[in-house]
């Protein structure tokens, strides 16, 4: 089989840095909104924005790695970087959502002084600008763990802005300025459950756990079933990056068929079924079966 395996995020690579520019520059904008207007919702949504930034940026840095030509000593290259920033930029992502929580809970009770108004426009403005990110992401968020990543961001940047908005409205209507800081909380409460999926997907996948949605008693089912097939062991299955899923297994086959047969059938049946088309096979022959063993499943 062929070992070109190219990862699935950079053919994506201009919208990540389509939206990297994006929240490069609407971050600076809620930075000076919020310094502006003594707002810390729209504070809470610009450090959100600066880890969308620096996980875009280690997105695009992580695909450019990857990218590299395998060697000999690194014989997938370097695809496992997409999932390191993945995880990386889910931990600093729930950073920013404790600091903003212990903030806001400071501000609830002595709530400053803020400016609606302005607040508001800045509000607007990022409100529009996650909408195109998002707009940007949608179609090609499932394709890999770092694009997955930024989508969530991105849609947790919008729910963000629109809870700022929200907070500036109720602010200029009533006056009632703790509504700046029960945003902050909402923006707070959104970041910390997303980040832990990503998180512990990332981990997932570094774990050499099962992929998603490959059932490996289906797999070994399949396997068995195939002509000349009479036992499956040492089954292995695990991700090496978003969209490259891999799997290894030793196969018993019987004397009536011959090893090119099973080798195709084997590799038609886990493409075709399971999306899985790197497979390695150890193919054996029943007297030999017995030397081996059985240690794993």
């Amino acid at each position: 089989m062929p070992h070109a395996h190219r990862s699935s995020a950079a053919a994506n690579r201009d919208r990540l840095v389509a939206v990297l520019c994006l929240n490069f520059v609407i971050f600076w904008v809620e930075v000076a909104g919020a310094w502006a207007a003594n707002s810390l919702a729209l504070l809470a949504d610009a450090g959100h924005m600066l880890t969308d930034v620096t996980g875009l940026a280690m997105a695009l840095l992580a695909i450019w790695f990857a990218g590299r030509p395998a060697t000999s000593g690194r014989t997938f290259g370097y695809l496992r970087l997409e999932v390191l920033a993945a995880g990386v930029n889910a931990t600093l992502l729930f950073g920013i959502g404790a600091f903003v929580l212990v903030q806001a809970w400071q501000r609830l009770s002595r709530p400053p002084d803020v400016a609606s108004t302005l607040m508001l426009a800045v509000a607007v403005v990022g409100l529009v600008a996650n909408g195109v990110s998002l707009a940007l992401l949608r179609q090609v968020q499932r394709e890999s763990l770092n694009m997955r990543g930024a989508y969530l961001e991105v849609l947790g940047d919008l729910v963000g802005s629109a809870a700022v908005l929200v907070a500036a409205t109720v602010i200029s209507l009533t006056g009632w300025t703790p509504a700046d800081a029960v945003a902050s909380v909402l923006i707070g409460i959104l970041i910390l459950p997303r980040t832990l999926s990503l998180l512990g997907e990332a981990t997932n996948v570094l774990l050499e756990a099962t992929p998603k949605g490959v059932d490996l008693d289906e797999v070994r089912a399949h396997i068995a079933r195939a002509r000349g097939v009479r036992d499956v062991h040492d089954l292995h299955a695990w991700t090496i990056t978003s969209g490259l899923n891999v799997l290894s297994a030793h196969v018993v086959i019987g004397p009536e068929v011959a090893t090119p047969q099973v080798l195709d059938e084997l590799c038609r049946c886990l493409s075709g079924d399971f999306d899985i088309e790197h497979s390695t096979f150890q193919l054996e022959r029943e007297d030999r079966s017995g030397l081996e063993g059985h240690a794993h499943a």
